[in-house]
């Protein structure tokens, strides 16, 4: 990519290899921007990103934000979606979770407020914890247990949260702050321990489907594209307070893992095994905000979005089962 093409928005995408970050990437190259991704690949994947290298409006730095950050040149925004986002990563690599979500934060705050882009950070439904407010609005304070096994990823999101308001207040720099809620789609990784990848894992290889709990517990989850567009819009809106995006479909888990096994044509029994600790028991967002300030809500149905997951999974697993032979 030239750096003299200045009739092209520069934004650079953290955790560019990673499931959410190179779905940004795909969409901001879309929209007619110049896309610098960053990611130090330690839970990404290059296969995300390989079909934009040929592309002159993208280029891929190879870097861990927790290090000082430098681009050369001009810069209008920036994503921060570096992070280890599922409970094997943050009881794997619980050190680097909470470096990235702070002083990789730090860094990327202190770059944009050198290049003066507008900053947005992903946060995450898991600043809430396990919520005793039900669905959970954005005044919601949270119930999280600091020291928990799930702790490290929940607190670097809040102090991520908290530095970036800082910065907001003190030093005038324009950011946003969006709260994921659970999203699936192509590009997840089978092996990330979430419920979703791991029924469909469990159902392709003709598995039994593992529940942990009784299967009580609910989730709301959100295809891909729909969560992109709701980040897309916070970005270009001129809001500066915490958003929810997400679905507002709640559906327990085990209803959950019966759908899989519907959709995979499959005849798995589901067995149950002990609840992880501090496992939140209800997950549902409140999306008045993204409708009303965004006029973002969700389209794609879960039905339709599990079809489309499904058929990457068995790609992936093709694949798989051919390197090993």
């Amino acid at each position: 990519m030239s750096l003299s093409d200045t009739s092209k928005k520069r934004i650079l995408i953290t955790g560019a290899a990673g499931f959410l970050g190179s779905h940004l990437s795909d969409r901001f190259i879309k929209e007619g921007y110049n896309v610098i991704g960053m990611d130090n690949l330690i839970t990404g994947s290059l296969s995300n990103i390989e079909h934009l290298f040929p592309l002159k409006e993208f280029e891929f730095y190879f870097h861990d934000v927790t290090k000082f950050v430098h681009i050369p040149g001009n810069l209008d925004y920036v994503l921060h979606f570096a992070s280890p986002a599922s409970p094997i990563d943050y009881l794997k690599i619980p050190i680097q979770t909470l470096k990235v979500g702070s002083l990789g934060t730090h860094n990327l705050l202190g770059l944009s407020k050198e290049k003066k882009a507008r900053f947005l950070i992903a946060s995450t439904s898991e600043i809430y914890g396990d919520p005793q407010v039900h669905p959970q609005n954005e005044e919601y304070w949270g119930n999280v247990n600091p020291i928990g096994p799930r702790g490290v990823y929940d607190e670097a999101k809040r102090f991520q949260e908290a530095i970036t308001m800082a910065y907001h207040t003190y030093h005038g720099l324009e950011t946003r702050i969006v709260r994921i809620f659970n999203t699936y789609g192509p590009r997840m990784r089978l092996n990330d321990g979430r419920a979703l990848p791991a029924f469909f894992g469990q159902a392709i290889r003709g598995e039994d489907i593992t529940v942990f709990g009784d299967g009580s517990q609910t989730r709301s989850f959100c295809y891909v594209d729909d969560l992109v567009e709701g980040i897309y819009r916070l970005l270009l809106s001129d809001y500066s307070f915490p958003v929810n995006i997400g679905n507002p479909d709640e559906i327990t888990i085990k209803e959950f893992a019966e759908e899989i096994i519907k959709l995979t044509g499959t005849n798995q029994k589901i067995i149950y095994k002990d609840l992880p600790k501090d496992d939140p028991k209800q997950r549902q967002p409140d999306i008045t905000k993204a409708k009303e300030i965004l006029g973002w809500e969700p389209k794609v149905g879960r039905a339709e979005g599990l079809k489309i997951t499904y058929d990457f999974f068995k790609n992936v697993l093709k694949k798989e089962s051919l390197n090993i032979k």
